[in-house]
């Protein structure tokens, strides 16, 4: 677009750009929501992700199955869930550390290649009939050390391949595709089960990480949107110690109000209202008496809106917008509540649906409006601390959601969530001003 408007200049023989209008290629709708494709390396990136993820859900099917077979207990499965979120809590901030220290193309390498590795290592304990809950919750704590780095440097590292201008478009196709995989993971894990066992599944995860590293490993790493920095900078960066780096990090969020309202806001959004999800098989049962057939439409709803948001998001290219992404999380706070408060099966499956659709609505902005205004060499550090917020802030929301269920019941304790998050999305909206004016001072820079 520069070269466009540089052409023009010279035609015109002027040095005022505020009269040129850039050039706008037409594009069909669907060419629009896929922009972002257009970028060899990101296509790479995401054609992988597309089979990867499928084998994630896979796999996380079959191992609340065979945790399930071993035990018969519930605290048991809850248990692998904490153990799996709880090393994002307390190792994020290192990785996003090291994501701004080493070449993050090298760094999800080196996660993706050990992610393969624990579901090889799974597969083989279970096809040889030696696998015991110990290794189960072994094997989890050490996937969740793995994605405490992946998670920030993966979701960083998609700015470096696109580039800013097609940024929000990358990250809702990234959206897209993780919502995908959840609509058909854990069904296509179930019919694996039921035809083949459990042994297979875990296999087949593991082979789906094959077409990743693939496209990791061809990733052309000149056609990266890196900046290039200086020796000096470069040997400066070297020397200074982790916990100086982690530092830095916070103190650019504490001085930077766009920044600090979406880690607040998607902090405690997170915390009381994300963490739904734990208490709707008992939701679908206990209160809208659906049986586990209505479970699965239920989680499929939520599914489909999720999926359907984030393709509306790829189309639109939506760019960093506080007011929006403030609306959307009061829509999903005021939708869960309504959720709560519904008895009518036919009824909570579009409630589900929207709210899935508002979530989506309101990471997926977060995600783009951090990594659009954060500088290239803070990424890492702050997606790293956005993680933390939002994935490692599960075990704590599902001790909150689930103490709350034992003692009033699942309708009271999605409630409080809601009420709680809703309260915090409405005060992210009358202190948002300062955001909004950072985030257009942001943007003029980056021009």
């Amino acid at each position: 677009m520069q070269h466009t408007i540089s052409s023009q200049t010279q035609k015109l023989g002027v040095n005022d750009l505020s009269t040129i209008q850039p050039v706008e290629h037409p594009r069909s709708h669907f060419a629009r929501a896929l922009i972002s494709l257009e970028h060899r390396n990101f296509r790479l990136f995401w054609s992988g992700q597309l089979i990867s993820l499928i084998g994630t859900w896979m796999q996380t099917t079959g191992q609340a199955w065979l945790v399930l077979q071993i035990t018969k207990s519930a605290w048991a499965l809850g248990l692998v869930g904490a153990l799996q979120f709880l090393p994002v809590m307390l190792f994020s901030l290192f990785g996003g550390v090291l994501a701004d220290r080493v070449p993050k193309r090298t760094v999800v390498i080196f996660t993706q290649s050990f992610a393969l590795l624990q579901a090889a290592v799974l597969w083989f304990l279970v096809a040889t009939g030696t696998v015991q809950l110990w290794h189960i919750f072994v094997l989890a704590t050490l996937l969740g050390i793995t994605n405490s780095i992946d998670m920030p440097t993966r979701q960083s590292f998609v700015a470096e391949m696109v580039g800013r201008d097609d940024l929000s478009n990358a990250v809702a196709l990234n959206s897209s595709v993780f919502n995908m995989a959840r609509i058909i993971g854990p069904g296509l894990g179930g019919l694996i089960i039921a035809w083949l066992g459990i042994a297979p599944l875990f296999l087949l995860n593991a082979l789906s990480f094959i077409p990743v590293i693939i496209g990791l490993v061809m990733i052309d790493v000149k056609q990266l949107h890196t900046a290039i920095k200086p020796i000096a900078q470069q040997v400066t960066i070297a020397k200074v110690g982790t916990i100086k780096s982690i530092r830095e990090g916070l103190a650019y969020i504490r001085q930077k109000p766009s920044v600090f309202l979406v880690i607040v806001v998607v902090g405690i959004v997170s915390l009381f209202g994300i963490n739904f999800n734990v208490i709707l098989p008992l939701f679908a049962t206990t209160v809208l008496h659906a049986g586990p057939a209505g479970f699965g439409f239920i989680s499929s709803a939520f599914g489909v809106g999720s999926l359907l948001s984030a393709l509306w998001l790829a189309w639109t290219n939506k760019k960093p917008d506080i007011s929006f992404l403030l609306l959307a999380s009061i829509v999903f706070c005021v939708l869960e509540i309504i959720f709560a408060l519904s008895h009518w099966y036919q009824f909570s499956l579009v409630l589900i649906a929207c709210v899935g659709f508002s979530q989506i609505a309101f990471t997926a902005i977060a995600n783009t409006t951090l990594q659009t205004v954060t500088p290239d060499h803070l990424r890492g550090r702050i997606m790293s601390v956005y993680m933390l917020v939002f994935n490692g802030s599960i075990p704590l929301g599902n001790l909150f959601t689930g103490g709350l269920v034992s003692l009033f019941g699942a309708p009271v304790a999605l409630i409080a969530g809601g009420a709680l998050s809703l309260v915090a999305a409405i005060a992210g909206w009358i202190f948002r001003a300062p955001a909004e004016k950072d985030i257009a001072q942001s943007l003029y820079h980056k021009k």
